[in-house]
Protein backbone atom coordinates (compact mmCIF):
# COMPACT_ATOMS: atom_id res chain seq x y z
CA UNK A 1 0.00 0.00 0.00
CA UNK A 2 2.80 2.43 0.83
CA UNK A 3 4.57 1.56 -2.42
CA UNK A 4 1.38 2.31 -4.35
CA UNK A 5 1.02 5.67 -2.58
CA UNK A 6 4.63 6.65 -3.32
CA UNK A 7 4.23 5.78 -7.00
CA UNK A 8 0.94 7.63 -7.31
CA UNK A 9 1.44 10.65 -5.04
CA UNK A 10 5.12 10.94 -4.11
CA UNK A 11 7.01 10.82 -0.83
CA UNK A 12 5.78 14.17 0.45
CA UNK A 13 2.16 13.01 0.39
CA UNK A 14 3.08 9.78 2.15
CA UNK A 15 4.79 11.76 4.91
CA UNK A 16 1.73 13.99 5.20
CA UNK A 17 -0.51 10.97 5.67
CA UNK A 18 1.66 9.41 8.36
CA UNK A 19 1.57 12.76 10.18
CA UNK A 20 -2.24 12.60 10.21
CA UNK A 21 -3.38 10.61 13.31
CA UNK A 22 -6.81 9.82 11.88
CA UNK A 23 -5.38 8.53 8.59
CA UNK A 24 -2.80 6.48 10.48
CA UNK A 25 -5.48 4.90 12.65
CA UNK A 26 -7.50 4.00 9.53
CA UNK A 27 -4.36 2.63 7.86
CA UNK A 28 -3.66 0.33 10.79
CA UNK A 29 -7.27 -0.81 10.86
CA UNK A 30 -7.26 -1.62 7.15
CA UNK A 31 -4.22 -3.79 7.79
CA UNK A 32 -6.25 -5.69 10.36
CA UNK A 33 -4.55 -4.55 13.55
CA UNK A 34 -6.36 -3.82 16.81
CA UNK A 35 -8.15 -0.53 16.26
CA UNK A 36 -8.30 0.22 20.00
CA UNK A 37 -4.84 -1.00 21.00
CA UNK A 38 -1.50 0.75 21.51
CA UNK A 39 -0.02 -2.20 19.60
CA UNK A 40 -1.43 -0.79 16.37
CA UNK A 41 1.25 1.90 16.39
CA UNK A 42 4.23 -0.28 17.23
CA UNK A 43 3.28 -3.24 15.02
CA UNK A 44 2.29 -1.20 11.95
CA UNK A 45 5.48 0.86 12.01
CA UNK A 46 7.63 -2.15 12.88
CA UNK A 47 6.20 -4.06 9.93
CA UNK A 48 6.65 -1.04 7.66
CA UNK A 49 10.28 -0.57 8.68
CA UNK A 50 11.14 -4.21 8.09
CA UNK A 51 9.28 -4.63 4.79
CA UNK A 52 10.34 -1.25 3.38
CA UNK A 53 14.09 -1.62 3.94
CA UNK A 54 14.71 -3.15 0.49
CA UNK A 55 12.61 -0.47 -1.24
CA UNK A 56 13.90 2.59 0.61
CA UNK A 57 16.69 3.47 -1.79
CA UNK A 58 14.53 2.93 -4.88
CA UNK A 59 11.84 5.35 -3.73
CA UNK A 60 13.86 7.75 -1.58
CA UNK A 61 11.72 7.20 1.50
CA UNK A 62 13.39 6.02 4.70
CA UNK A 63 12.22 4.74 8.10
CA UNK A 64 14.31 4.96 11.28
CA UNK A 65 13.68 4.25 14.95
CA UNK A 66 11.20 1.99 16.66
CA UNK A 67 10.25 0.78 20.12
CA UNK A 68 12.32 0.92 23.31
CA UNK A 69 16.06 0.57 22.76
CA UNK A 70 15.57 0.70 18.99
CA UNK A 71 14.26 4.25 19.27
CA UNK A 72 17.60 5.35 20.72
CA UNK A 73 19.36 4.19 17.54
CA UNK A 74 17.34 6.60 15.39
CA UNK A 75 20.20 9.12 14.84
CA UNK A 76 22.56 6.31 13.83
CA UNK A 77 20.04 4.89 11.39
CA UNK A 78 19.41 8.32 9.85
CA UNK A 79 23.16 8.74 9.34
CA UNK A 80 23.39 5.29 7.74
CA UNK A 81 20.59 5.99 5.24
CA UNK A 82 22.13 9.35 4.40
CA UNK A 83 25.59 7.92 3.78
CA UNK A 84 24.18 5.15 1.57
CA UNK A 85 21.87 7.15 -0.65
CA UNK A 86 22.67 10.83 -0.21
CA UNK A 87 20.29 13.52 0.98
CA UNK A 88 19.59 17.13 0.05
CA UNK A 89 20.22 18.20 3.65
CA UNK A 90 22.91 17.22 6.16
CA UNK A 91 21.90 14.17 8.19
CA UNK A 92 22.64 16.23 11.32
CA UNK A 93 19.62 18.41 10.49
CA UNK A 94 17.40 15.34 10.52
CA UNK A 95 18.90 13.81 13.66
CA UNK A 96 18.40 17.13 15.44
CA UNK A 97 14.74 17.21 14.33
CA UNK A 98 14.28 13.67 15.62
CA UNK A 99 15.76 14.51 19.03
CA UNK A 100 13.77 17.73 19.38
CA UNK A 101 10.44 16.10 18.48
CA UNK A 102 11.06 13.50 21.18
CA UNK A 103 12.22 16.14 23.68
CA UNK A 104 9.18 18.33 23.12
CA UNK A 105 6.63 15.55 23.61
CA UNK A 106 8.62 14.06 26.47
CA UNK A 107 9.56 17.21 28.39
CA UNK A 108 7.51 20.19 27.20
CA UNK A 109 4.15 18.43 26.90
CA UNK A 110 3.88 17.22 30.50
CA UNK A 111 0.82 15.00 30.22
CA UNK A 112 1.88 11.95 32.26
CA UNK A 113 2.74 9.79 29.23
CA UNK A 114 6.26 8.38 29.06
CA UNK A 115 7.54 8.03 25.49
CA UNK A 116 8.64 4.50 24.59
CA UNK A 117 8.27 4.49 20.80
CA UNK A 118 9.73 6.90 18.23
CA UNK A 119 9.77 6.47 14.44
CA UNK A 120 11.26 9.05 12.09
CA UNK A 121 10.26 8.89 8.40
CA UNK A 122 12.06 11.09 5.86
CA UNK A 123 12.81 11.45 2.17
CA UNK A 124 15.78 12.54 0.08
CA UNK A 125 14.69 16.20 0.06
CA UNK A 126 14.92 16.37 3.85
CA UNK A 127 11.21 16.45 4.58
CA UNK A 128 10.18 14.28 7.51
CA UNK A 129 7.39 13.02 9.73
CA UNK A 130 7.42 11.59 13.24
CA UNK A 131 5.10 9.08 14.87
CA UNK A 132 5.81 8.45 18.54
CA UNK A 133 3.85 6.99 21.41
CA UNK A 134 3.78 7.27 25.17
CA UNK A 135 2.26 5.18 27.95
CA UNK A 136 0.62 6.37 31.16
CA UNK A 137 1.70 3.89 33.82
CA UNK A 138 -1.14 4.88 36.13
CA UNK A 139 -4.07 4.13 33.83
CA UNK A 140 -2.25 1.96 31.23
CA UNK A 141 -3.49 4.12 28.38
CA UNK A 142 -1.41 5.13 25.36
CA UNK A 143 -1.15 8.45 23.55
CA UNK A 144 0.23 8.97 20.04
CA UNK A 145 2.04 12.08 18.79
CA UNK A 146 2.41 13.04 15.11
CA UNK A 147 4.69 15.61 13.45
CA UNK A 148 5.32 16.83 9.90
CA UNK A 149 8.27 19.04 9.01
CA UNK A 150 6.33 21.44 6.77
CA UNK A 151 4.23 22.54 9.77
CA UNK A 152 7.14 23.14 12.14
CA UNK A 153 8.14 26.79 12.26
CA UNK A 154 9.52 26.42 15.78
CA UNK A 155 10.09 23.30 17.85
CA UNK A 156 9.28 25.06 21.11
CA UNK A 157 6.34 27.31 20.12
CA UNK A 158 3.20 25.67 18.75
CA UNK A 159 5.16 23.16 16.64
CA UNK A 160 1.92 21.98 15.04
CA UNK A 161 1.96 18.37 16.15
CA UNK A 162 -1.26 16.37 16.33
CA UNK A 163 -1.90 14.28 19.43
CA UNK A 164 -4.32 11.37 19.59
CA UNK A 165 -5.57 10.20 22.97
CA UNK A 166 -7.98 10.79 25.82
CA UNK A 167 -7.95 14.33 27.27
CA UNK A 168 -6.24 14.66 30.65
CA UNK A 169 -7.41 17.16 33.30
CA UNK A 170 -4.08 18.86 34.05
CA UNK A 171 -1.43 19.07 31.34
CA UNK A 172 1.38 21.60 31.47
CA UNK A 173 2.13 22.24 27.79
CA UNK A 174 5.21 24.46 27.77
CA UNK A 175 5.30 24.41 23.96
CA UNK A 176 1.99 26.32 23.72
CA UNK A 177 2.33 29.79 22.19
CA UNK A 178 0.76 31.36 25.26
CA UNK A 179 3.84 30.26 27.24
CA UNK A 180 6.35 32.25 25.18
CA UNK A 181 6.88 34.71 28.09
CA UNK A 182 7.53 31.70 30.36
CA UNK A 183 10.10 30.39 27.90
CA UNK A 184 11.96 33.70 27.71
CA UNK A 185 11.93 34.08 31.47
CA UNK A 186 13.15 30.50 31.92
CA UNK A 187 16.20 31.18 29.75
CA UNK A 188 16.98 34.29 31.77
CA UNK A 189 16.57 32.41 35.04
CA UNK A 190 18.81 29.60 33.79
CA UNK A 191 21.59 32.18 33.44
CA UNK A 192 21.22 32.97 37.16
CA UNK A 193 20.95 29.57 38.85
CA UNK A 194 21.38 30.85 42.42
CA UNK A 195 18.35 33.13 42.14
CA UNK A 196 16.27 30.29 40.68
CA UNK A 197 17.35 27.87 43.43
CA UNK A 198 16.63 30.43 46.15
CA UNK A 199 13.10 30.97 44.86
CA UNK A 200 12.49 27.23 44.59
CA UNK A 201 13.72 26.81 48.16
CA UNK A 202 11.34 29.50 49.38
CA UNK A 203 8.43 27.88 47.56
CA UNK A 204 9.14 24.41 48.94
CA UNK A 205 9.57 25.71 52.50
CA UNK A 206 6.69 28.20 52.63
CA UNK A 207 3.54 26.83 54.19
CA UNK A 208 1.45 29.11 51.99
CA UNK A 209 3.51 28.57 48.88
CA UNK A 210 0.45 27.27 47.08
CA UNK A 211 -1.03 30.76 46.91
CA UNK A 212 1.75 31.78 44.53
CA UNK A 213 1.13 28.95 42.10
CA UNK A 214 -1.98 27.39 40.61
CA UNK A 215 -0.34 24.00 40.16
CA UNK A 216 -2.41 20.78 39.91
CA UNK A 217 -1.41 17.81 42.06
CA UNK A 218 0.78 16.12 39.38
CA UNK A 219 2.92 19.28 39.25
CA UNK A 220 4.13 19.73 42.82
CA UNK A 221 6.92 22.18 43.64
CA UNK A 222 10.19 20.26 43.13
CA UNK A 223 12.94 20.07 45.69
CA UNK A 224 15.66 22.63 44.89
CA UNK A 225 18.56 20.38 45.87
CA UNK A 226 17.87 18.15 42.88
CA UNK A 227 18.62 20.97 40.44
CA UNK A 228 22.00 22.14 41.73
CA UNK A 229 24.05 20.15 39.21
CA UNK A 230 21.81 20.52 36.18
CA UNK A 231 21.35 24.28 36.60
CA UNK A 232 25.12 24.67 36.91
CA UNK A 233 25.51 22.79 33.61
CA UNK A 234 22.88 25.01 32.00
CA UNK A 235 24.67 28.11 33.33
CA UNK A 236 27.96 26.93 31.83
CA UNK A 237 26.30 26.15 28.48
CA UNK A 238 24.72 29.64 28.39
CA UNK A 239 21.82 28.78 26.02
CA UNK A 240 20.89 31.59 23.62
CA UNK A 241 17.20 30.74 23.53
CA UNK A 242 14.61 28.28 24.79
CA UNK A 243 15.24 25.78 21.99
CA UNK A 244 18.91 25.56 23.00
CA UNK A 245 17.89 25.20 26.64
CA UNK A 246 15.49 22.35 25.85
CA UNK A 247 18.05 20.59 23.66
CA UNK A 248 20.71 20.45 26.39
CA UNK A 249 21.44 16.91 27.68
CA UNK A 250 20.02 16.40 31.15
CA UNK A 251 17.38 19.10 30.82
CA UNK A 252 14.10 17.26 31.15
CA UNK A 253 10.52 17.78 32.22
CA UNK A 254 11.27 18.45 35.89
CA UNK A 255 13.96 21.06 35.17
CA UNK A 256 11.77 22.92 32.67
CA UNK A 257 8.80 22.75 35.05
CA UNK A 258 10.90 24.14 37.91
CA UNK A 259 12.09 27.07 35.79
CA UNK A 260 8.52 27.72 34.67
CA UNK A 261 7.32 27.80 38.30
CA UNK A 262 10.05 30.22 39.29
CA UNK A 263 9.20 32.31 36.25
CA UNK A 264 5.58 32.60 37.39
CA UNK A 265 6.62 33.75 40.86
CA UNK A 266 9.45 36.09 39.86
CA UNK A 267 8.14 37.50 36.59
CA UNK A 268 4.40 36.93 36.89
CA UNK A 269 4.19 34.76 33.76
CA UNK A 270 1.11 32.56 34.37
CA UNK A 271 1.02 28.86 33.56
CA UNK A 272 -1.95 27.24 31.84
CA UNK A 273 -2.98 23.59 31.86
CA UNK A 274 -4.84 22.93 28.64
CA UNK A 275 -4.31 19.47 27.14
CA UNK A 276 -3.20 19.75 23.47
CA UNK A 277 -4.68 16.33 22.58
CA UNK A 278 -6.92 16.53 19.46
CA UNK A 279 -8.68 14.10 17.93
CA UNK A 280 -14.97 1.11 9.01
CA UNK A 281 -12.81 -1.36 8.87
CA UNK A 282 -12.01 -3.11 5.62
CA UNK A 283 -10.59 -6.36 6.97
CA UNK A 284 -11.62 -6.63 10.60
CA UNK A 285 -9.14 -6.90 13.43
CA UNK A 286 -6.75 -9.64 14.48
CA UNK A 287 -8.39 -9.67 17.93
CA UNK A 288 -11.82 -10.19 16.37
CA UNK A 289 -12.90 -6.57 16.89
CA UNK A 290 -15.04 -5.26 15.25
CA UNK A 291 -15.06 -8.62 13.43
CA UNK A 292 -12.46 -11.32 12.65
CA UNK A 293 -10.12 -10.87 9.71
CA UNK A 294 -11.37 -12.74 6.63
CA UNK A 295 -8.11 -14.11 5.30
CA UNK A 296 -9.20 -14.69 1.65
CA UNK A 297 -10.37 -11.07 1.34
CA UNK A 298 -7.15 -9.86 2.96
CA UNK A 299 -4.96 -11.87 0.56
CA UNK A 300 -7.05 -10.77 -2.43
CA UNK A 301 -6.48 -7.12 -1.54
CA UNK A 302 -2.72 -7.67 -1.27
CA UNK A 303 -2.66 -9.51 -4.61
CA UNK A 304 -4.59 -6.74 -6.33
CA UNK A 305 -2.22 -4.06 -5.03
CA UNK A 306 0.85 -6.09 -6.02
CA UNK A 307 -0.42 -6.50 -9.58
CA UNK A 308 -1.14 -2.77 -9.81
CA UNK A 309 2.34 -1.91 -8.57
CA UNK A 310 4.02 -4.35 -10.98
CA UNK A 311 2.14 -2.76 -13.87
CA UNK A 312 3.05 0.75 -12.70
CA UNK A 313 6.73 -0.17 -12.61
CA UNK A 314 6.44 -1.13 -16.30
CA UNK A 315 4.88 2.20 -17.14
CA UNK A 316 1.26 1.02 -17.16
CA UNK A 317 -0.60 3.30 -14.76
CA UNK A 318 -4.11 2.16 -15.70
CA UNK A 319 -4.50 -0.10 -12.67
CA UNK A 320 -3.20 2.60 -10.34
CA UNK A 321 -5.67 5.04 -11.89
CA UNK A 322 -8.48 2.57 -11.23
CA UNK A 323 -7.64 2.64 -7.51
CA UNK A 324 -7.83 6.42 -7.62
CA UNK A 325 -11.21 6.22 -9.35
CA UNK A 326 -12.50 3.85 -6.67
CA UNK A 327 -11.41 6.38 -4.06
CA UNK A 328 -13.24 9.18 -5.90
CA UNK A 329 -16.44 7.09 -6.11
CA UNK A 330 -16.21 6.38 -2.38
CA UNK A 331 -15.89 10.08 -1.64
CA UNK A 332 -18.90 10.89 -3.87
CA UNK A 333 -21.08 8.49 -1.91
CA UNK A 334 -23.09 5.43 -2.95
CA UNK A 335 -23.91 4.94 -6.63
CA UNK A 336 -27.22 3.77 -8.08
CA UNK A 337 -27.29 0.52 -10.00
Amino acid sequence: MVEAMVIEYGTREVLRRFADPVWFQAFGSVLGFDWHSSGLTTVVLGALKESWADRAGDYGLFVAGGKGKTSRRTPEEIDNWGSQFGLSVPSQTLTSASRMAAKVDGALVQDGYQLYHHVFLFDRTGEWAVVQQGMNEANRLARRYHWQSVHVQSFTLDPGQAILGRPEPAVLNLSAGIHEPVQKASVELARHPEAALTTLRQLSEAADGSRHLAMPLPHLVPKPGYFNKILLKVYEADPADYAELVALPGVGASTLRALAMVSEVVHGTPLTFHDPVRYSFAHGGKDGTPFPVHRPDYLATIDSLERAIRSARLGDLDKMKSFRRLSEIAEDGPISV
